[in-house]
């Protein structure tokens, strides 16, 4: 199998100008350069793309100041200013959604049907917290004692730090963003390096919607350790909102300790697929497709490990092998694209790592298996059969095409296989017995399971994990609960 880079698609590619979205840092509504700078490069074809500023620690300092003088201004409007505000973000969003959906494809290389759904799925936490930010109410009663009333407010937690991953470089904002502002804080963004255009593109419209000018601020940097810790040391900083690696998130949770700021941590993932010999065989492998192919598996969400009762084992592996086969792999750019690149070299070669350990231990490749060579970081959709629980990709996140398949004989054996990792994140269960089906999801230690689908995700429902996946949640009402503190207030009357 081999990606086609056409003519076209590459001249299309080149013909998009990003250089509107990399006019400095977005801090106090204004764009300011830096000297140094980052390059970004497109994953499909190894070209760099854009320069974007680099921020050291006088710059995010700057935004962190910023932050500061617009807060009093936007707590004090109206739950229903703030909303309408929100609404018109996820307007904007939609009308540039073509736009949008190609700046990712471009920076991101994921392909452009996961770019538009991927837009859809981010504006929609605008809509979401544009009707929260009008929710939002307090709690009164009567003491036990009866000695005075209980007065309960909510109050907006402050400046947050929100931190980003390049995945879902458009969605992991909105995610964080709209709950904060509806809340009435006002943040500073720091989104990844590899995938900074979508997030200062975002902000063009966050400033057309009337988000005034230092609410939300963006700082790239390639220093990320002084910049954040220095962030964080700072006293009105008091909430810390990071998406990415379990590694990287313990260090962030250490340095907020230095100054008590609360913390939501969406980490990694490592999340099981469980078939049993009762599924509809043809919904379970479309389940598994979007579950494990989405974003072409770079998602702390994708099915990894896929345990296999034995009386539809052999079906569901054929019939998985066709579905992977046939995906057409390429630039994210190509609408004809299904599978795009990986994000960087060395994202191949930790694939190709943790595939040889797993053929070098038994495991038996039934598709792709092998790294495809030219140009642009393209691994080829991989299912791996009859996986021994001792690999390594049973226990680390794989983080792209591959789907390692293990058999199960009994429901016990298959629960305690889907709970031996340190990760909790999300988890799937395919069965016709719905009584079983939910007993199975009751048990799997996860903060998220899906029963008969594919897809687990929802802007109104709350995204987060248990164990070593993190802590807090994102999404639904308990989303917007993150950036506000309950103020208790002792009255008689």
């Amino acid at each position: 199998m081999n990606h086609i880079s056409s003519p076209s698609v590459a001249g299309a590619a080149a013909a998009i100008d990003c250089s509107p979205f990399a006019k400095g840092l977005f801090i106090d509504g204004e764009w300011r350069q830096t000297d140094a700078q980052i390059a970004v490069v497109d994953p499909s074809t190894e070209r760099e793309i854009a320069r974007v500023a680099d921020a050291g620690v006088e710059e995010a300092m700057a935004a962190v100041d910023a932050a500061d003088r617009a807060a009093p201004g936007w707590r004090a409007k109206s739950p229903r200013e703030r909303s309408e505000i929100l609404r018109r973000c996820f307007e904007l969003m939609i009308r540039h959604a073509d736009e949008l959906a190609a700046l990712i494809s471009l920076e991101n290389g994921k392909a452009l049907v996961d770019a538009k759904g991927e837009v859809a799925y981010a504006a929609e936490f605008f809509r979401w917290n544009a009707e929260e930010a009008v929710r939002l109410s307090g709690e009164l009663g009567l003491a036990p004692s009866g000695s005075n009333r209980i007065l309960v407010d909510y109050v907006p937690v402050g400046i947050a730090l929100l931190v980003t991953p390049w995945n879902f470089p458009a969605a992991m904002a909105t995610r964080k963003i709209a709950p904060a502002l509806a809340a009435g804080c006002t943040v500073v963004l720091k989104p990844a390096s590899e995938t900074p255009l979508t997030a200062y593109a975002l902000a063009e419209l966050y400033r057309e919607a009337g988000v005034p000018d230092g609410v939300v601020n963006v700082v790239t940097t390639s220093r990320p350790g002084p910049v954040t810790a220095a962030i964080l040391d700072d006293p009105r900083v008091r909430k810390l909102s990071f998406t990415g690696s379990t590694g990287v998130g313990r260090t962030l949770l250490a340095e907020a300790a230095r100054t008590v700021v609360g913390c939501a941590m969406e980490l990694g993932g490592n999340a099981p697929f469980l078939v049993f010999d009762d599924a509809d065989l043809d919904a379970a492998l479309d389940g598994a497709m979007v579950a494990k192919m989405r974003n072409a598996g770079e998602a702390c969400t994708a099915a990894n490990r896929f345990y296999v009762q034995s009386g539809i084992y052999d079906r569901f592996s054929a019939g998985l092998v066709a579905r992977m086969a046939a995906l057409p792999v390429g630039p994210g750019i190509d609408p004809e694209t299904r599978c795009g690149p990986m994000i960087t070299r060395k994202a191949v070669e930790k694939i190709e790592h943790l595939v040889a350990d797993a053929v070098g231990r038994g495991a038996r490749v039934l598709q792709g298996g092998k790294a495809l060579s030219g140009s642009g970081y393209f691994y080829p959709p991989t299912v791996l059969g009859d996986v021994p629980a001792d690999a390594l990709l049973m226990h680390e996140e794989i983080f792209g095409p591959v789907a390692a398949l293990c058999r199960f004989e009994h429901e016990d054996d298959a629960v305690a296989a889907a709970n031996n990792t340190e990760y909790g994140l999300a988890s799937y269960v395919y069965s016709r017995d719905l009584k079983r089906a939910l007993g199975v999801a009751g048990r799997i230690e996860a903060g998220m399971v899906a029963v008969n689908r594919g897809l687990v995700s929802d802007p109104a429902a709350p995204f987060g994990g248990v164990k070593q996946s993190g802590l807090g949640r994102e999404g639904g009402h308990h989303g917007v609960l993150d950036y506000l503190e309950p103020k208790y207030i002792a009255v008689s009357f």
